[in-house]
C-alpha cells in the first residue's frame, strides 16, 4: 500500500518500490513488489469489476489489492485477501470503511471470474489507438501482452567476462539463457524455485555483472564508439550505459543533472571498477566548452513507452500532451550536446521510447537545421532487422523480446 501511495503523489514506481521494502524480508518483499505492479497494470480491469463510484476515495487502492489477489494470484486464499484488505480499509477510513470493504470483496469472491480481458481492460485506450495505427492490432495485443508480464532478468558482464559470468551462475544451480542477439544473459531459477534479486545472484557483490536489458546493450554496440575516443555520456544516470560504454572500449565521461541521480551513478560505476569519469553536470549548461569531445551521448528522458513493463505506472501517467513535451525537451537536449561535438566527431541520440515524436522526428527537426550533421550508422554495429529504414536502431519488445529502445547515430562534417 506504501508503495502505492508514494506513486499517486508522483514518485516513479522503482523508486517507491524501493523505498517502501527496504525493511522487508524477501519472501514480503516480492510480494508487495507483486501487489503494487499488478495493481497499476490491471488498474482499469479492477476498477471495472469493483464499480469505484461509490467507494471512498481512500479505500480504491486498498480495494484494487484486495481484488487483484482474488482474481490473479491463486496462491493466496479468499479468506486472507479478504480479511487483509478489511484490515487496511479500517486503518484508512475506519469501521465503516471496513464493513464496506467486508462487503464488496466477498461478492466479488463469490462471483464469477471473467473472461480474460483484452489490452483494454490494462492500457489507456487512447495509447493503444496510437500503436494500432502503427503496429497494427494483432502485434499491438502482443506488445500490450508483453508490458503486462514480468520482464526477463539481463546480465551483461563488467568485471567479469561472459564466460566467467556463465560459468558461477551455473555453479550456483542456475540455468543460463542467451538473451536476444546474444546481447547478455538471462538467469533462470531450478524447478519449483524463484530467482532472487540481482544482489542475491552469484558476482554482484564483487561487480561480475550489471543489469541491463539487451536492448540497451544493443544501442551502446550501434553507437560504435572508436576504441580509445572520449564519449560524453550527458544523461548517465543510473549507469549502466556508462559501463557498457566503457566495456566497449570508449574512455566515459559521464555526467547527470540530479546530484541523487549521480550518486546512484557513482556507485554502478564504482561496483562494476568502470574507467569513468563522474560529474555533476547540466547539458543545458554544460562545463565544458565547446566541440570539446569526439563523441556526445544523449539518452534522454522520455515517456518511456518501450520499457512498461518495468514501470507498470508509466502507462497511466502518460498523455498525448506528454509526448509532444518530452519530444520538445529531446530537441533542446540534442541541440545543446551538439555543441559539444568536435568537427569530425559522433552525436548518438537515445531514447527508450516506441513513439516516432521522440525518435526519428526529433533528429530529423535537428538534421534540418543543423545541416554539419548527417546520419551516419556503423556498418555491422547490431544486426540489420534492428534497423530502420533511415539507419536508425529501434527495437520493439512485442517483435524482438527486449525492451523498447531507440538511436540514431550522427556525425559531424569536419
Amino acid at each position: 500500500m506504501h508503495i502505492l501511495q508514494a506513486v499517486r503523489s508522483g514518485v516513479a514506481f522503482q523508486a517507491a518500490r524501493d523505498r517502501a521494502a527496504a525493511g522487508l524480508d524477501e519472501r514480503d518483499r516480492r510480494l508487495a513488489h507483486e501487489l503494487a505492479a499488478g495493481v497499476l497494470r490491471h488498474q482499469r480491469r479492477l476498477d471495472r469489476e469493483l464499480d469505484l463510484r461509490a467507494a471512498d476515495p481512500r479505500l480504491h487502492d486498498v480495494l484494487r489489492l484486495g481484488a487483484y489477489q482474488l482474481r490473479m494470484l491463486t496462491r493466496v486464499p479468499a479468506y486472507a485477501a479478504v480479511s487483509a484488505t478489511v484490515a487496511l480499509a479500517r486503518e484508512a477510513a475506519g469501521e465503516g470503511a471496513a464493513r464496506y470493504a467486508n462487503r464488496v470483496l466477498r461478492a466479488l469472491a463469490r462471483a464469477p471470474t471473467p473472461r480474460p480481458p483484452g489490452p483494454e481492460a490494462s492500457h489507456p485506450r487512447w495509447l493503444l489507438e496510437r500503436w494500432r495505427a502503427r503496429f497494427g492490432a494483432a502485434e499491438t495485443a502482443r506488445l500490450a501482452a508483453w508490458n503486462d508480464a514480468k520482464p526477463p532478468l539481463t546480465l551483461q558482464p563488467a568485471r567479469w567476462d561472459l564466460d566467467t559470468l556463465r560459468a558461477r551462475l551455473r555453479e550456483a544451480g542456475f540455468g543460463v539463457g542467451e538473451a536476444p542477439y546474444g546481447a547478455g544473459l538471462r538467469p533462470a531459477a531450478a524447478p519449483g524455485a524463484r530467482l532472487p534479486p540481482p544482489a542475491r545472484l552469484p558476482g554482484f557483490a564483487e561487480g561480475g555483472f550489471i543489469v541491463q536489458d539487451a536492448a540497451q546493450a544493443l544501442v551502446c554496440r550501434y553507437a560504435a564508439v572508436p576504441p580509445g575516443a572520449v564519449v560524453y555520456d550527458a544523461c548517465a544516470a543510473p549507469g549502466g550505459k556508462a559501463v557498457t560504454l566503457a566495456r566497449l572500449g570508449a574512455r566515459v565521461v559521464a555526467g547527470d543533472v540530479r546530484r541523487a541521480r549521480v550518486a546512484a551513478l557513482a556507485a554502478t560505476v564504482r561496483r562494476a571498477a568502470a574507467a569513468v569519469r563522474v560529474v555533476v553536470a547540466d547539458l543545458m549548461a554544460p562545463p565544458f566548452a565547446g566541440d570539446a569531445f569526439p563523441a556526445v551521448f544523449v539518452d534522454a528522458p522520455c515517456t518511456a513507452t518501450g520499457t512498461m513493463a518495468r514501470h507498470p505506472d508509466a502507462r497511466w501517467r502518460l498523455s498525448p500532451g506528454a509526448i509532444a513535451r518530452a519530444a520538445e525537451r529531446q530537441g533542446a537536449l540534442l541541440a545543446a550536446a551538439a555543441r559539444l561535438v568536435r568537427p569530425g566527431g559522433l552525436l548518438i541520440y537515445a531514447t527508450c521510447s516506441l513513439e516516432p515524436e521522440e525518435n526519428g522526428d526529433v533528429v530529423n527537426a535537428f538534421l534540418a537545421v543543423h545541416p554539419e550533421f548527417r546520419r551516419a550508422p556503423a556498418a555491422g554495429a547490431v544486426p540489420a532487422p534492428l534497423l530502420t529504414p533511415e539507419g536508425d536502431f529501434q527495437s520493439l519488445p512485442q517483435r524482438d523480446g527486449m525492451d523498447g529502445a531507440y538511436a540514431a547515430r550522427l556525425v559531424r562534417a569536419r
